[in-house]
């Protein structure tokens, strides 16, 4: 089953795939954030052209586990998903996905310009490979 990772960010919008059996994350595309309902069209269709059989949406907490300003804006995205697919959507704890892509990145001796232009989908990759790994054995 193919799932599609949505990392939600004030600016742009970082999605990534799973392989067909749901066992690898690879980065997709990054968008820009135009407003909630075309963000959520935009990621609907590319759920559909992948054939996600689910969407994963990263929720930043706070340090103590606390509900922010980023983890309701990931909350009104999955609302709006919602309102246009069938297709499940979940939220998933993203906390420290970004810097786990970062890290990747400069492992794999990326410059700073290309870490600059792909953490968005890298961070979605991070994501979505933390949530496979966290359901695989179901």
């Amino acid at each position: 089953m193919r799932i599609l990772a949505v990392d939600p960010g004030e600016k742009k919008i970082g999605l990534a795939i799973s392989d067909p059996v749901g066992i690898a994350a690879r980065p997709l595309v990054t968008i820009e954030h135009t407003a909630r309902m075309d963000d959520a069209a935009r990621i609907v269709a590319l759920a559909i052209e992948h054939d996600a059989r689910l969407i994963v949406v990263g929720m930043a907490l706070e340090a103590e586990g606390q509900v922010g300003p980023a983890a309701r804006h990931a909350e009104r995205l999955v609302e709006a998903l919602r309102e246009l697919t069938s297709v499940p959507v979940v939220l998933y704890d993203e906390s420290l996905s970004t810097h786990i892509a970062d890290e990747a990145m400069r492992a794999n001796h990326r410059g700073q310009r290309a870490r600059r232009m792909h953490i968005h989908e890298a961070s979605a990759a991070a994501i979505l490979q933390s949530y496979l790994d966290a359901h695989s054995s179901e």
